[in-house]
């Protein structure tokens, strides 16, 4: 069915409304607006748009410390994150997938650095190199521990789910489908040879993330498979 409206009409359906949400406020479940007066930090190449006085800056590579290194495969397309400085509206989305906002009360969570869309920077962040999904995963390289107080934006595509993690429950995920995961899970890496039929890595291997103690991880119903991940 094809819905047709006069431009009035399209107007009001589809303008933005202020919700008086605060500081991260979800204008439609796909599009993330940000109220900015001061700083927050962004996926590189997020911003849809915006209005006020705002300024744009990629993250030096040594911003952060030795350890925040991580040249260009933030998410597999050579991007990273941005800082968005002044006043204003931002808008920021990513690729469609939906949008969930998280309030971070002094606790931590890792989230794939593909599926992290925006954060306070109350925030501390950093990133982990995963090794063993190198080529695996759209940005598969790397993982990002958020703590403190605060917001995070981050993205799945279609509805998530959570998983909870119990002590002699182990739970297995495919790390192309797995969002996030709490901040005192480590995950561990297994290959498993008898689904190598059933999957189209070019490895012949199905790599699978094995989550073990008391957490919860979040997964996507979708496979943000293979985008060759650049380490120059």
């Amino acid at each position: 069915m094809v819905n047709r409206y006069s431009i009035e009409e399209f107007i009001k359906n589809t303008e933005q409304v202020d919700k008086g949400e605060g500081f991260f406020e979800l204008e439609t479940p796909r599009i993330l607006e940000v109220n900015l007066d001061g700083l927050v930090w962004a996926k590189s190449g997020a911003m849809i748009s915006y209005s006020g006085k705002i300024k744009f800056e990629r993250e030096g590579l040594l911003e952060n410390g030795i350890g925040h290194m991580f040249k260009k495969a933030f998410t597999g397309e050579g991007a990273t994150l941005m800082k968005a400085n002044g006043k204003g509206k931002l808008y920021l989305a990513d690729s469609g997938k939906k949008i969930i906002i998280l309030n971070l009360q002094n606790e931590a969570i890792h989230v794939n650095g593909n599926d992290l869309l925006a954060f306070e920077t109350s925030i501390k962040h950093n990133i982990k190199l995963m090794k063993k999904v190198a080529g695996m995963m759209a940005g598969g390289l790397f993982n990002v521990r958020c703590e403190g107080t605060g917001m995070i934006a981050i993205t799945s595509h279609y509805e998530p789910l959570t998983l909870r993690v119990t002590p002699g429950n182990p739970v297995i995920t495919d790390p192309n489908a797995t969002v996030a995961w709490s901040g005192n899970l480590q995950p561990e890496f297994q290959t498993d040879i008898s689904l190598k039929t059933f999957v189209g890595r070019g490895s012949g291997e199905s790599i699978q993330m094995r989550f073990e103690g008391d957490g919860f991880v979040i997964v996507q119903p979708f496979e943000e498979v293979n985008m060759q991940v650049s380490s120059s």
